[in-house]
């Protein structure tokens, strides 16, 4: 009888010995955290989080390709009526300049891993053309600056119609992602065409070569104040904000694209800026002003 009870005893402990482990367990898995201990071995790989996701946006592209116009092109900033490339706020190899190519990737490698495809004189419907060959290089970056001469036209009837630009831009980009899903693409706001006029009209010579040409929506009859001319400018300056707009919405639209935030047109350029060729287009200082915004749009952190 007594054997029997020791017997009974022992199956009870060992009975609740196994309940008790049980509950531990059952606990052990509900409770991770709060005031229980970390799991380990292959139960802590289980309650490991993911690795963090990789950025949208990368700060230090390894290429840039550029696309856009005359102001891309350097034009006007080493000599009269001619492009200087080697100026360029997104790709020139000058010193005075830095551009955003070389604070990417220093000289030696901007020289290397950078391409330069704007051409002074495009319009919006002529950057998916530009795009196509830019993505021939397969760049991490493409920056983008163009629109200038959409507003800059013979007359303000001739403007680009804001639903256009906005159409060439979204195809520029589709062009682009159709070759490169991935590219980064910064896009500089247009330029204050109102404030270059209102700069340059104190320069004499500047007055005689725009009457070459140069946008002459903005810069014609530069003198004149009269109803009619005052018009005619704020007509130009409200297609530039309309242009900015798009540029902001369609850049939006990519997860992949940065707009500048409206920086180079809020830049208030002076005349040390400006070409003193044709006190219209940026100057090799206006050209590091241009590649100081750029850079800092494209090395944020967001």
């Amino acid at each position: 009888m007594e054997q029997a009870t020791r017997g009974g005893r022992r199956r009870s402990r060992t009975v609740l010995a196994l309940v008790t482990a049980a509950a531990l367990g059952v606990a052990g898995c509900d409770a991770v955290g709060g005031d229980s201990p970390a799991p380990s071995g292959t139960q802590a790989k289980q309650h490991r989080p993911s690795p963090k996701p990789t950025p949208l946006w990368d700060t230090s592209p390894d290429s840039v390709a550029a696309v856009g116009d005359s102001i891309t092109r350097g034009f006007d900033a080493c000599s009269v009526l001619s492009d200087c490339p080697e100026v360029s706020w997104a790709t020139g190899d000058s010193e005075k300049v830095d551009s955003l190519a070389v604070r990417l990737l220093g000289r030696t490698r901007a020289a290397e891993r950078s391409w330069n495809h704007a051409v002074s004189g495009s319009r919006m419907a002529d950057l998916p053309g530009q795009m196509a060959r830019a993505a021939e290089h397969s760049p991490e970056l493409v920056a983008v600056m163009t629109g200038a001469n959409d507003a800059c036209r013979d007359t303000t009837a001739a403007m680009t119609p804001v639903a256009d630009f906005r159409a060439d831009f979204r195809e520029a980009m589709r062009t682009l992602r159709e070759a490169l899903p991935t590219a980064q693409v910064y896009v500089a706001s247009v330029p204050d065409l109102k404030r270059l006029w209102a700069q340059g009209r104190t320069s004499t010579l500047g007055k005689q070569v725009w009457k070459l040409g140069i946008c002459p929506s903005m810069l014609g009859d530069a003198d004149a104040m009269d109803a009619a001319a005052t018009q005619r400018r704020e007509t130009v300056q409200n297609r530039v904000e309309d242009y900015n707009e798009v540029l902001k919405e369609v850049c939006a639209e990519d997860r992949h694209c940065r707009f500048d935030g409206g920086a180079v047109y809020a830049y208030r350029f002076g005349t040390e800026q400006l070409s003193h060729w044709d006190w219209f287009h940026p100057s090799v200082d206006g050209q590091a002003r241009l590649a100081e915004i750029a850079y800092r749009t494209v090395t944020a952190k967001k």
